[in-house]
């Protein structure tokens, strides 16, 4: 099909050279031959009077225009994808596709499991793709890349739908032989024994509550670090190491392994998990199913203050 003399079949074409910079990885990406993408990015630049790619070394970088043009393109391909996917109706016991969810083991652990429970009884045609949290897990998400990014709500793209899903408060968690806490943990022993913590992404990079012990101006003696938060759990055993965990998770940790937690001798504000999708994707039948399963599943969960008045 072709509007304003441009085959429309070359946006494909371009958005993959776009987000390759790339002819062989392009041509990988929309199936077809090098050869064939060649051809198609000479008919690019042709119509746009641009080299839209330009060789730098053995690298290409967009131009000026090439740059212009990225999130465009991928915003109509998005758009004509959702159209086209309409439904009048759905049935998930007959849905096939595959869902990519972007999440962290935390969010897995304390939600996302019983998601998935539900999905595979109600939608056993259903596939889901849980991939780990990413530093451009927004730019990801206005891609089209992931269909949810369940993430707090602090690194929230402001331009998509969001919901929030649970909150949840922070506590400190040790392994039980540990004798150099008592009954409580006060501010200078939490300062003086190490600690463990989660080190995220690539280049990974510290988190929430390392940012806000941060702000308060606590500095820990972090000795060991993690790539995620499950397993500073299994670290802790037969150490002083201290770590500062989700209070949701620290209690799930506990229920299989021998720590105990302990509440903080600093208040950090509450973290607030949301689950976001791509506005384009508002109104897909399966999209607004999984939705509503994200927020039974949510609302079921007891209440962070209840849990937190359970460390003790």
């Amino acid at each position: 099909m072709r509007f304003n003399r441009l085959d429309l079949n070359l946006l494909l074409a371009l958005d993959a050279l776009l987000k390759e910079q790339n002819i062989t990885r392009a041509a990988a990406r929309v199936n077809v031959s090098q050869s064939a993408m060649s051809g198609m990015l000479a008919r690019l630049r042709e119509f746009f009077e641009d080299e839209l790619l330009a060789a730098v070394g053995r690298n290409m970088e967009p131009t000026v225009l090439g740059r212009q043009l990225e999130a465009p393109v991928r915003d109509l391909i998005l758009h004509i994808h959702a159209t086209v996917g309409m439904r009048v109706s759905f049935d998930p016991a007959k849905e096939t596709r595959c869902v990519k969810i972007m999440v962290s083991d935390y969010a897995t652990e304390v939600f996302l499991n019983r998601v998935v429970a539900r999905v595979l009884r109600d939608a056993p045609n259903m596939t889901l793709d849980l991939v780990p949290l990413a530093d451009d897990a927004s730019e990801q998400l206005r891609r089209g890349e992931n269909d949810f990014l369940i993430i707090p709500r602090t690194f929230l793209a402001e331009e998509h739908p969001q919901r929030l899903l649970f909150e949840d408060s922070y506590c400190a968690l040790i392994w039980e032989g540990n004798t150099q806490v008592g009954d409580t943990l006060d501010a200078e022993t939490y300062l003086r024994l190490p600690h463990v913590a989660p080190m995220l992404g690539r280049p990974r990079s510290a988190t929430f509550e390392e940012l806000m012990l941060q702000g308060l101006g606590v500095q820990r003696r972090i000795k060991v670090t993690t790539s995620d938060f499950v397993s500073m759990a299994s670290v802790l055993i037969g150490t002083d190491l201290v770590a500062t965990m989700h209070t949701r998770l620290a209690q799930a940790c506990a229920r299989r392994l021998p720590v105990r937690l302990l509440p903080l001798p600093y208040t950090l504000p509450l973290m607030a998990e949301c689950v976001q999708w791509h506005r384009f994707q508002e109104n897909d039948p399966c999209h607004i199913w999984l939705r509503g399963v994200m927020l039974e599943v949510a609302k079921a969960m007891p209440p962070y203050d209840v849990l937190a008045a359970q460390v003790r």
